[in-house]
């Protein structure tokens, strides 16, 4: 047990930021599914990259240009890398997850959606999820299919069959849900899918911060996520896409760098992955994506791994027993099988208000969420407008959800 408090206590001093202190107290940080801190190693390679790699990526004939665009592409192979994607042009740069999406919702369905036909989405979906799908559909006069959950937010698979109907052109998944922290059984669906020659895009802005992703074992066609989520900079998705599917859709936006010969009157595009990378990107930002994954390897391998993923499923454990003993309280994804369950924890105090709950934990140093989650249909569907939601990272540890517990059953004393 000393080992794994000396482990975590090593990691700890790898984010700088958990030192900090919040309205004279220790931070304690319980909104990682909204964004992570940043690793020292990020932190310092952003920093000097602004110094010693500022130049735009791709187009000069010059040394810092160079070397910014060998940290870029570093950044590009390390992504590939990391999810084992088959080659480098299956990875596109973006702006973020919601960025990623509307990629795909616009360009794919520009070239193969039409009126009458059907984009299937779940009912856990965040609202980057749902709305870029609503404006693609929109403009075809096609329509949105919802799979649901049951009433511990498990994904209701065995309905996957009879609503891939042959009007379904793709299916958009979620891997976690922002709200229920819940493991989606997406494989089956994507088996499901192919068979029926339909295509599936997977949002893993969660689920790559807490489980191995593999795209060619997954087998998805699309796989969107964000860099801040996983120690990373903001303003930087990624997007990966088949070869097959990234060269048959049509660009996303115009401009510099995406191009191959431009006149008047027509322009050719740039081979993958620069067809869908237009304009000047967030060059440092996104090479940051070296050391933050990096970051994510040494928190999920090895010894230090095995001592994280330990601590997780304490902190799993010990959440759902502290919750489910408080009265009155409504927690929104508990699957039988904890296994199941990732460190994201929502919830509603019966005659509490979520955001009087959030605003007394930040006095006493707590960060948690409240509000919608961006995700109102699905917190609509437990008849609540918002929830409170505590979310921990590897860097989290057992004492931080115990002094959560704590600060949380005072703060329902004061409101009740």
């Amino acid at each position: 047990m000393e080992g794994v408090k000396n482990i975590i206590s090593e990691v700890r001093s790898h984010f700088p930021a958990l030192e900090t202190s919040m309205n004279g107290r220790r931070l304690v940080y319980l909104d990682n599914a909204a964004t992570t801190q940043k690793s020292r190693e990020v932190l310092e390679f952003i920093s000097g990259a602004m110094v010693n790699k500022n130049a735009n990526v791709h187009r000069s004939m010059y040394a810092l240009s160079d070397l910014a665009t060998e940290a870029y592409e570093a950044a590009r192979e390390k992504v590939r890398s990391f999810i084992n994607a088959p080659e480098r042009e299956n990875i596109i740069f973006t702006s973020g997850t919601t960025a990623s999406i509307n990629l795909v919702a616009s360009s794919f369905c520009q070239a193969f959606l039409k009126e009458g036909d059907a984009v299937l989405i779940e009912a856990d979906s965040h609202h980057s999820n749902i709305v870029p799908w609503q404006l693609a559909a929109q403009r075809v006069g096609a329509f949105i299919k919802v799979l649901p959950i049951d009433g511990s937010g498990n994904l209701c698979t065995n309905l996957a069959e009879s609503l891939l109907t042959p009007e379904v052109k793709i299916v958009a998944l979620t891997q976690v849900s922002n709200v229920l922290g819940v493991e989606n059984t997406i494989a089956e669906i994507i088996k499901i899918a192919h068979k029926k020659g339909i295509p599936v895009l997977v949002d893993g802005a969660q689920g790559v911060v807490h489980s191995e992703v593999d795209v060619q074992k997954m087998d998805c066609d699309f796989y969107a996520f964000s860099a801040h989520k996983i120690y990373g900079a903001t303003g930087v998705g990624i997007l990966y896409g088949k070869r097959d599917w990234l060269e048959k859709m049509p660009p996303y936006m115009g401009g510099g760098d995406m191009v191959e010969t431009v006149t008047y009157q027509k322009t050719t595009y740039a081979p993958l992955p620069l067809k869908f990378e237009a304009g000047t990107p967030n060059f440092t930002g996104a090479a940051s994506l070296l050391p933050a994954l990096e970051t994510a390897e040494y928190l999920r391998r090895g010894e230090v791994g095995d001592a994280l993923k330990k601590e997780e499923r304490a902190i799993v454990s010990f959440m759902m027993e502290k919750l489910s003993q408080i009265p009155d309280i409504e927690i929104y994804g508990t699957p039988e099988n904890l296994e199941k369950k990732h460190p994201i924890f929502s919830f509603n105090v019966k005659g509490v208000n979520a955001g009087d709950m959030a605003q007394i934990l930040d006095k006493m140093g707590v960060a948690v969420r409240s509000g919608l989650m961006c995700a109102e249909p699905l917190i609509n569907s437990f008849g609540a407008t918002s929830a409170l939601r505590a979310s921990f990272a590897p860097y989290n540890t057992l004492e931080e959800a115990d002094y959560f517990v704590q600060c949380l059953q005072r703060a329902l004393q004061m409101l009740k």
